[in-house]
């Protein structure tokens, strides 16, 4: 079994928090991915761009939520310290927010998801530069690996296995559920854990992910087998995921017949497949800091059921999704040194492996 210890574990004791340079990792990816989408995005005369306000509407919901995380942590605290000492209940709810929330834990908070925003948008951005840099498409050449590899389209495969039903509507369900889990998993770990180190190490592991995203859709440019091959998928029912691919597919069309002046962003990209990397970035991230058991379960039935539905519904390949786990360890390994973690064997498992020995 791995766990994750603290390399700076003495130092951490000795001043009450990670390292310094942990708190450094998130705005220092912020910065280098701002750079280099301004730079790259001006030699096709496009601006940074925000047409799903990012940074407008989308970062107010973000901090909204986070403030309901933060209320859910002072407030009940506050109202039962209140009323187990029989004290004014508001002026014990403000003490207990000054105690819990001093004016560093709060930039901190604030720091860290300002930084993660930016890396999203800039991968947003680099993302729709992949038909400009890399108009040459994979999607032939990999779906003719797979139906020799499987004898017939894995999609084919599941819909038959599983049906087109109940199963495209939980499986809609279940991929969809990613564009809630990243701001949420980003609200718990930053807000509702005491532990700083491992906030700062998740918001890290998913800006990490968002770089490395963006650089695998540039080794194998492809669509996807929904947007290359769409009879393939016309037995499905419409689903909010149906849905999603249709608008992102009018997007695309709208940024290509005018990439320069549409002010649109296309997001239509197959390898390699974000949702499993962060899903299961997420799921191992769960596992080696030991958090409670029930999330550790929920995180890998998640992952169980992510799998399939990327297939199910022709986002992607096979191939993307094994890519997919490759760069979620990798972001997770990579956090983990920036950050000051250290990836090794439990004591039991270690102890364990001696007496078998």
């Amino acid at each position: 079994m791995l766990v994750a210890s603290r390399r700076d574990d003495d130092l951490a004791a000795e001043r009450g928090g990670p390292a310094f340079r942990s708190y450094l990792v998130a705005p220092a990816i912020a910065a280098g991915m701002l750079l280099v989408t301004l730079a790259w995005g001006a030699r096709y005369g496009m601006g940074l761009r925000d047409p799903d306000g990012i940074v407008g509407d989308r970062f107010v919901l973000v901090l909204a939520l986070i403030g309901a995380f933060w209320a859910l942590d002072v407030v009940p605290r506050g109202v039962m310290a209140a009323r187990s000492g029989s004290r004014p209940v508001w002026s014990t709810v403000v003490a207990t927010a000054r105690e819990r929330w001093p004016w560093q834990r709060l930039v901190f908070v604030l720091a860290s998801i300002v930084a993660f925003y930016v890396t999203y948008l800039c991968y947003r951005n680099v993302k729709s530069y992949l038909p400009l840099a890399r108009p040459q498409l994979l999607d032939g050449e990999l779906a003719d690996f797979e139906r020799s590899l499987f004898g017939t389209d894995p999609a084919t495969l599941l819909h038959e296995l599983l049906g087109v039903g109940v199963s495209a509507q939980v499986l809609s369900t279940v991929y969809l559920l990613f564009l809630t889990f990243v701001p949420i998993s980003i609200g718990v770990s930053l807000v509702w854990s005491s532990d700083r180190a491992g906030g700062l190490w998740w918001v890290s592991v998913l800006s990490i992910n968002w770089v490395l995203g963006a650089l695998s859709y540039f080794l194998l440019p492809s669509m996807g087998p929904v947007f290359t091959e769409p009879h393939l998928f016309a037995a499905l029912p419409d689903t909010g995921t149906s849905m999603l691919q249709h608008t992102l597919m009018q997007e695309r069309r709208t940024f290509l017949s005018d990439p320069a002046g549409s002010g649109e962003l296309q997001s239509i990209a197959a390898f390699a497949s974000l949702h499993i990397s962060v899903v299961f970035a997420g799921a191992l991230t769960a596992h080696l800091l030991r958090a409670p058991r029930g999330l550790r379960i929920a995180m890998w039935v998640y992952l169980g059921l992510t799998v399939p539905a990327t297939i199910y519904f022709g986002w992607h390949y096979v191939v993307d999704d094994l890519a997919g786990f490759v760069m979620g360890f990798a972001s997770v390994y990579l956090g983990a040194i920036l950050t000051g973690w250290r990836i090794e064997r439990s004591r039991a498992t270690a102890q364990l492996r001696l007496k078998s020995a």
